[in-house]
This record gives structure tokens, sequence and C-alpha cells, in this order.
């Protein structure tokens, strides 16, 4: 049974009744300041089901949850199909050719100029307008709940987080543990502590707090927020379409989307972990264009499985292009083997795409481990 709410003109009823559609101008948190936004266009906002815990659920029509007989196939597929995940995807020697791993270069970028530099899978260090935001960290050798079992890194992490530079600000998209790595949180905490300003979705706030950290916000859908001794820089969570969890009966319980960073004078976004839905031309329409995005392209096969929850490279470029973004690099690829696709297949599509779609392979890049780019 869905929750009744109520729209921003005073019309109740389900969420279903009224589509889910808000101009949420009056009901997120909206950050006064130098930004000209089109926050009178219609946006989704976040949905929740009425059960015992009030659990997040996907808005989107194009959402659905694989069942229980599709996870027994999934596995059946990752232990006797083509490619063994338990394995590195290829020998050393390839591994070291097609996916260099390379010294971070923290020269700061020019004054009006962004600078990115790809740390491995989601994480990403963008640093513009005297800042420097880090999404979702994860250093560990392992993306899993055990130090012993999981997916496991295939090319090693660039740096370590003591070698990281000034970080202002992280930003979480969700719980999966592909992103969200509590030893990578306690080192940060450690080394930079309250200098450091936590963004996370909407209950994932007191997990953080268990683990020490105490200057976090978390945010639902459209909220915006200014960033401590920078008030003409705002943090916006966006939607995606995904869902999140840390254990077996908490799938829900915390939200998940994407983020929105902006300065004076430039602006990034960061997709997170997405399917394609209609929410990324919501986000363009109000926030776009962006100087740099930050949008997945792999961990997508099989598509009968991960296509609502992971975009393909074609449905990469379709949010990089819904988003208006001028420049964007590609994440969520080449570290760890979760899904079934080669390895450089990611790569390989998304160069393809960029050929149909009139693009450049400098509007929608990919990065080695750890290289970084400058744009003026």
């Amino acid at each position: 049974m869905e929750e009744t709410v109520g729209n921003h003109q005073g019309e109740t009823g389900t969420v279903s009744d009224i589509q889910n559609k808000m101009a949420t101008k009056e009901h997120a948190k909206i950050v006064e300041g130098p930004w000209n936004h089109r926050m009178d266009s219609e946006v989704t906002s976040s949905k929740v089901k009425r059960t015992v815990f009030k659990n997040f659920v996907n808005p989107w029509k194009s959402w659905t949850f694989p069942g229980l007989i599709d996870f027994i196939k999934l596995q059946r597929t990752f232990m006797f199909g083509e490619r063994n995940l338990m394995k590195k995807p290829a020998d050393q020697e390839e591994l070291d050719e097609n996916l260099p791993v390379v010294t971070p270069d923290w020269t700061s970028p020019p004054d009006d100029g962004i600078a990115v530099t790809w740390i491995g899978h989601a994480s990403v260090l963008a640093r513009f307008d005297g800042i420097s935001v880090l999404t979702d960290p994860v250093f560990s050798n392992r993306c899993s709940p055990f130090s012993f079992a999981g997916p496991k890194r295939y090319r090693p992490a660039p740096c370590t987080v003591q070698e990281l530079p000034h970080i202002d600000a992280v930003v979480i998209s969700h719980a999966h543990y592909d992103h969200l790595d509590k030893h990578t949180v306690v080192d940060l905490n450690r080394k930079y502590g309250s200098n450091l300003r936590w963004f996370v979705p909407k209950g994932l706030r007191k997990w953080f707090e268990s683990v020490g950290v105490t200057d976090v916000v978390e945010l639902n859908w459209w909220d915006e927020e200014v960033l401590p001794n920078h008030d003409n820089v705002k943090f916006v969570f966006t939607p995606t379409q995904h869902w999140s969890n840390r254990g077996l009966h908490d799938s829900g319980s915390h939200l998940w989307g994407s983020w929105c960073v902006f300065g004076p004078n430039r602006s990034f976004f960061f997709a997170g972990d997405t399917g394609y839905c209609e929410a990324f031309q919501e986000i363009g329409k109000r926030y776009g264009p962006f100087d740099l995005s930050a949008i997945p392209i792999g961990a997508y096969e099989p598509r009968w499985f991960m296509g609502p929850q992971h975009v393909n490279p074609e449905e990469a470029v379709k949010i990089h292009q819904d988003v208006e973004s001028k420049k964007t690099v590609g994440i969520h690829w080449g570290t760890f083997v979760l899904t079934t696709e080669h390895y450089m297949e990611p790569k390989t599509k998304l160069e393809e795409e960029l050929v149909k779609q009139g693009l450049s392979e400098e509007d929608f890049f990919t990065l080695k481990h750890g290289e970084t780019k400058y744009f003026s």
C-alpha cells in the first residue's frame, strides 16, 4: 500500500494518484544563490511504500526488481557461464596494457578550469572553483562485507587515502558495497576529520555516525545544501533508478541517487549507479547544462537482470545528452568483476555509440586508473 501524500497544489492522494509528480520547490530544501536554475520545472519526488519500515521504492515505470528465480538463474550464469566472476578477467600483462594504472597528478586546475581524476570504479575526484569533491570512494581490495570473499580488485587503486590531496566534500550515491566501503570511510575520517563534509542519501546518516563520522548531511531527492564556508557552492541530491541495502533485511531503508554540485562558475554531475529512466531529463531541464559529468558505462550484462539497475554504454550516452553534459567521464567499469560482459567492452561499446550519435571521444571519454584530465 502506498503512503498518502499531498502535492504542491494542495491535492492529496496516493503517490500513484498524483503520478508522483511534484514541482518540489515548496517541499524540498532549496538554497538561494547566484545560480539561474529552472526551479518551476516538474520533477519526480522520492516514493515510500507503506510497510513496517516505510521503505523507499522506485517511482519509475521502467523499474522492475528481479525475483528469486532471477537471482537463482543469475547465480547459475555466474558459476557455469562463459565468464568466471571469481577470477581476474585477463592475465597481468594484458591488464597492464589495456588498463594501465598511473600515479595521480594533483596539480591544481586553472582558476576557471576543472580537473577530474579517475581513482577506479565509481570513485572520481573533481576539482573546480577552489573545491575538491570525491565520489563514492572505495580504496579497499574487495567491495564486500567480508575481507576474504566477494568481488576483488583486478586493478589496484592508483593511490592510498593518505596520498589524497585536500578534499572539501564526499558524495555517496547509495549503500551498496562497491560504492560505500566502511574501511575507506574510516580512513578518510581519520585523515580529514571534521574538515570533510559528507553528503549522503536520506536514511544513511545513522550508519555514518556509527563509524565515527560526525559532519554528515543526508538529503532527499531535490534537496539542496551549501558547503560550509562556501556559500556560493551548493550540492543537490537528485534521482536515479536503482536500490540500496547493506544486508539482507534493510533493502530500501535508505535512498539512492545522483549528485549535482554547483560552484560560482562551474558545475559537476555524478550519476552514481543507475538504470535508465526519465529522471535524467528532469535533471537536465532543471539544472543543466553541466560542465562535467561522471556517468556509469559498465556492469550491465546480462541485460535481462541488470537492465533496470545498470545502464549500458548506449544508455550512458543518453544520460549524457539528457543532463546536457559538456564533458563526461565514463565510470563504473574496469576495476571489479561484477557482471558478465568482457572487461573492455564498456569502452568499446561507448566509442561505437559516440560515432552513432555524432559525438567525439572528447565529449565522453574514459581515463586510465589515476589519470587526470584538465579542462579550461
